[in-house]
């Protein structure tokens, strides 16, 4: 099995030394990554460093407004480090006015990635499965409104709705990748293994789906690198 990280969970050595950081998940057994910003990077800097680690990458946590507003040149630094997806990693969508908006946009800039090779997804939390104050369900207007394919975290999606496996089973032909991530119903992540979340099952939904994980566990103690490792060793556990 090969295993992905959302960089954001070493962001504690990614703000300041990204090819280090690149370097470490690579010996620590991650096969692919998943980008939350490049740190000043230039696409082919970043495609050197993960050549020379021997990484992939699965997707890219990118803001909307880049696809909206600088389309060309996030399309062609993407496609200069191998990137296929671009994942929206949540927004402002707590009313129908901006639901609106964003799906608007979705459905614009969707099919124009699709014809360059890339797909458009989004990533939630928790509050996507839960009424807006004006009784607007932004996760169920996202599924049944667009076409964007949906990176389900299936730990927010444990803590918002309670059924993070059913999710995965009723979205199957939308997932690209899933985040497994541990943690707590009230909200407090943890490294996988150590927190309430269902993780053992999404481990083995995803393998019967097919669907590649990416790792992402964001507290930082004692070290981002320290919790990367603890979860890939609870991963490759899962195979025996």
């Amino acid at each position: 099995m090969e295993y992905g990280i959302q960089m954001y969970s070493v962001r504690d050595l990614t703000k300041d030394n990204l090819d280090e950081a690149l370097k470490q998940v690579a010996q620590l057994g991650y096969k692919f990554v998943e980008f939350a910003g490049f740190f000043g990077h230039s696409a082919q800097e970043v495609k050197d460093m993960l050549d020379k680690y021997g990484l992939k990458v699965s997707g890219t946590h990118t803001g909307w407004q880049e696809v909206a507003e600088h389309f060309e040149e996030t399309v062609a630094y993407h496609k200069t480090i191998g990137n296929h997806n671009i994942i929206v990693p949540g927004c402002d969508l707590s009313d129908q006015k901006k639901l609106d908006d964003f799906v608007e946009m979705a459905n614009k800039f969707q099919p124009m990635l699709e014809k360059e090779g890339i797909s458009f997804g989004y990533h939630n939390h928790a509050h996507e499965f839960k009424p807006n104050v004006d009784g607007s369900m932004i996760h169920d207007q996202l599924v049944y409104r667009t076409n964007l394919n949906i990176e389900i975290d299936t730990y927010w999606a444990y803590v918002g709705m309670g059924h993070p496996i059913e999710l995965m089973e009723r979205l199957k032909d939308r997932l690209k990748v899933i985040h497994i991530k541990d943690g707590y119903a009230n909200g407090e992540g943890m490294p996988l293994g150590q927190g309430t979340a269902p993780v053992a099952e999404v481990y083995k939904k995803a393998v019967e789906l097919g669907i590649p994980m990416v790792v992402e566990s964001e507290t930082l103690k004692p070290s981002g690198m320290e919790e990367a490792r603890i979860c890939i060793e609870f991963l490759k556990a899962q195979e025996k």
